[in-house]
């Protein structure tokens, strides 16, 4: 298949397309993390409409997130970029690509837009990490999970036993430090998503080829 993964700068979905064969591309505004020339730094708008067969689209989540929307009516102009953002997402989901998905976190998409097709978890595919991940399907099949991790058992004050895993605190906060490169760190798809997002994908894809050739 050809493959555009748009609005990735780290790598890691495009690569694992690319160790099954794909010809398999990323695009972002930043150059590629891993230096690699199978990647395009612009839009991923301006290189939607080409003869892909499979998008893969992480749209910046900064204006679309649940966590953030409540500064919308904070901070004058902030509706306005949520409103560009989810036309962006409206865009990417419009391509004229067969297979698309849409990745981003609970937030405006679900709202605004349609709710997701799938709501995945990074533990459920090898990851020690939480961290709820929506996906919007186009001709693609739910994600099955591959591997759960077992998170840490912690009593909350209520008396509820839960999970928590490496990447969260106690109370359930993202342990991350504010810094310049956060918002990087937690953009970047886990590598048993990405994993999982291509077997799973190339095998659908393959079964679709077989059935339309009888």
């Amino acid at each position: 298949m050809r493959v555009l993964v748009a609005c990735e700068f780290s790598g890691t979905v495009r690569e694992a397309f690319r160790r099954r064969g794909h010809d398999a591309w990323s695009c972002d505004l930043l150059p590629a993390e891993d230096g690699s020339r199978f990647h395009f730094v612009g839009d991923a708008l301006d290189y939607v409409d080409g003869d892909w067969d499979l998008l893969i689209a992480h749209p910046p989540c900064t204006y679309l997130s649940a966590s953030g929307l409540h500064w919308n009516k904070r901070v004058p102009g902030r509706a306005d970029k949520t409103k560009d953002a989810l036309e962006f997402v409206r865009k990417l989901m419009q391509a004229p690509v067969y297979r698309i998905a849409v990745e981003n976190p609970i937030g405006a998409i679900s709202t605004a837009i349609r709710r997701p097709d799938q709501i995945i978890q990074p533990y459920d595919f090898g990851a020690d990490a939480s961290k709820k991940t929506c996906l919007w399907l186009k001709n693609l099949p739910l994600l099955v999970p591959t591997q759960r991790v077992p998170g840490r058992r912690v009593m909350t004050l209520s008396g509820r036993v839960v999970e928590r895993w490496a990447n969260q605190t106690d109370s359930g906060q993202n342990r991350l430090s504010p810094s310049a490169d956060r918002w990087a760190l937690r953009s970047k798809t886990y590598e048993g998503i990405a994993e999982a997002m291509a077997s799973q994908w190339t095998q659908a894809a393959s079964a679709t080829s077989l059935s339309a050739a009888r």
